[in-house]
């Protein structure tokens, strides 16, 4: 949901398309620079959180940020935005920050991985006793991105001395361009216990429902309306009806209009899926 005109206008815009859960930005999410956010606007942000009856918020961070970066200059600018990030979530009383976990561009998977837990190390003691959990989020692994694989998770939360304050954000799209086929009962089957296997389902905190307008190992991160794309209906139907991830949020971050028509049609889709 959109933050123009100020944080709290969020869970308005959520609850006017029926959710009861959102995503957020805590600032612009391709600039540096973030507005300071009032205790007034905050608590604002949560009295209308509370009166639309919107039962968890969670954060994304900007996508300029990258914590696996091999330049000192990106990475340290990454280190402190995402350190601002964490505070913002602090004080909106927002528990999951989901990120992306960064691009090693050139220097090497092996590398981005030890990178980007000596970032989460530091980040997790100078924010102790915060609740704020860092959220990673599967990717589809175009480029030289870090996530698209379970193992880089894995790898990740293994260097990571705080490793309660680490969860995942399961996004369909991504998943499945990575090669994980959801689309089938079978292949869906696999992929979760693949999943409970290298990390954990007690770390899966959140998904992320999006059809994808590529296919299956493609690499290629590009999201769809549900059902318009290549994964159909199956995969949704799977998630929706799966009692493990009954109460786990699910946020839909399939394109936008104005008027966020999209968003209603999208919703009733998903709702539509559940048996009983």
């Amino acid at each position: 949901m959109s933050i123009a005109g100020g944080i709290d206008e969020a869970p308005l815009r959520g609850e006017a398309v029926g959710c009861k859960v959102i995503q957020i930005f805590t600032k612009s999410s391709n600039q540096w620079k973030a507005r300071e956010l009032g205790e007034e606007e905050i608590e604002r942000f949560k009295t209308n959180g509370e009166n639309a009856g919107i039962s968890s918020v969670i954060a994304h961070d900007s996508y300029l940020i990258n914590l696996a970066s091999p330049n000192d200059e990106l990475r340290k600018k990454s280190f402190h935005a995402f350190l601002d990030e964490m505070d913002r979530c602090r004080r909106l009383g927002i528990r999951y920050l989901v990120m992306h976990p960064g691009s090693h561009t050139g220097a090497g998977e092996k590398e981005g991985i030890k990178t980007i837990s000596d970032q989460f190390n530091e980040l997790l003691h100078l924010s102790d006793g915060w609740k704020v959990d860092i959220t990673l989020e599967t990717t589809a692994g175009q480029g030289t991105n870090l996530g698209y694989k379970f193992e880089h998770l894995a790898a990740i939360m293994d260097k990571v001395k705080k490793k309660d304050r680490l969860k995942v954000c399961f996004d369909t799209c991504h998943t499945f361009a990575a090669g994980y086929n959801i689309a089938t009962e079978e292949g869906y089957t696999e992929t979760m216990a693949q999943f409970d296997s290298l990390i954990g389902l007690d770390k899966l905190v959140a998904f992320h429902i999006n059809d994808s307008k590529k296919g299956l190992g493609s690499r290629v991160d590009r999201h769809e309306h549900l059902g318009k794309g290549t994964l159909g209906e199956a995969p949704f139907r799977f998630i929706m009806n799966d009692p493990r991830f009954v109460n786990i949020p699910k946020i839909l971050e399939t394109p936008k209009g104005k008027e966020m028509e999209e968003d209603r049609i999208n919703l009733a889709f998903l709702r539509n899926l559940v048996k009983g």
